[in-house]
C-alpha cells in the first residue's frame, strides 16, 4: 500500500498570551482585555466571529486574572464558579432557551455580589442577542464591549501558521505567503484548510509545498476566493 490511514486527531492548541498575535484587528480588544482591573462596572463582553480567537483571549484573561472558565450552557455549581473571577464563553448559544438564561442571571447577580469581574464571549453583537428573561436583558444592558475582526494580512499570515504549528506542521514561509492571497479572509477558511491539508498530506504522506497546497484549493474553491 503506498498510502496509510489518516485519522482526524485533535490539535493541540496553546493558548498562552505568547501564541495570541496582535495587529490592528484586535489590537483595541487585547487591550482592553489586559486593562481589566479598569473595567466599569467589572464586567465585558468579548465578540467576533467563530474561531477569531475569543476563546484564547479569555484564556489569557483568565490567567491574568485568576478567573473560572465555564460555557453558559454548563453553569453549575454557581457557589464555586462566583468565588472567583469568571470567563463565561458562548453567551450566544442559550439565547431565548429561558432555563439557561436564568442560570446566567443568577450567575451574574453572585459575581457581583463577591465582587469579582466578568468576561462574557459570544459570536456577533450583544445587541443582536434577544434574551427571553427581561431582568437579563436589563443586568447585561451598557456592558462594554470589544469586538475581534477579521484578520488583517499581518494577522492572517500568523494565524495560519499558528494553526499548522498546532498540528506540529510547518510549511515554508513562501507557502504560508501563497495561502494568504488565496484563501478567503477569514478565520473560519484558515481553520477548514489546515484541517483539511493535515488529513490528505498524511493519507498521501506528502509535505505541505505550493504546488500541494494548491492542490488543495482547487479540490476545495468553497474556501478560496
Amino acid at each position: 500500500m503506498d498510502r496509510q490511514l489518516a485519522f482526524d486527531l485533535p490539535s493541540r492548541k496553546s493558548l498562552d498570551r505568547g501564541d495570541f498575535f496582535i495587529s490592528n484587528s484586535n489590537e483595541f480588544a487585547v487591550k482592553l482585555i489586559e486593562d481589566w482591573q479598569n473595567w466599569p462596572l467589572k464586567k465585558h463582553f468579548l465578540s467576533g466571529p467563530k474561531s477569531s480567537g475569543k476563546s484564547h483571549l479569555a484564556h489569557v484573561w483568565a490567567k491574568l486574572s485568576g478567573a473560572n472558565i465555564v460555557s453558559a450552557d454548563q453553569l453549575q455549581d454557581l457557589e464555586m464558579l462566583t468565588s472567583e473571577n469568571l470567563v463565561i464563553e458562548n453567551i450566544d448559544r442559550i439565547v431565548g432557551k429561558v432555563d439557561l438564561e436564568t442560570d446566567l442571571f443568577h450567575t451574574h447577580n453572585l459575581i457581583f455580589a463577591n465582587r469579582k469581574f466578568l468576561l462574557m464571549t459570544g459570536l456577533r453583537s450583544p445587541s443582536t442577542w434577544q434574551f427571553s428573561l427581561p431582568d437579563l436583558a436589563s443586568r447585561l444592558e451598557g456592558t462594554r464591549l470589544a469586538s475581534l475582526k477579521e484578520p488583517d494580512d499581518v494577522l492572517f499570515a500568523a494565524l495560519l501558521a499558528k494553526l499548522f504549528s498546532d498540528r506540529q506542521l510547518f510549511p515554508a514561509p513562501d507557502v504560508i505567503q501563497y495561502l494568504t492571497t488565496r484563501l478567503e479572509r477569514s478565520y473560519a477558511a484558515a481553520e477548514r484548510f489546515v484541517q483539511i491539508a493535515d488529513r490528505v498530506a498524511l493519507a498521501e504522506r506528502k509535505s505541505i509545498s505550493r504546488a500541494f497546497a494548491g492542490k488543495i484549493l482547487a479540490k476545495i474553491p468553497s474556501i478560496s476566493d
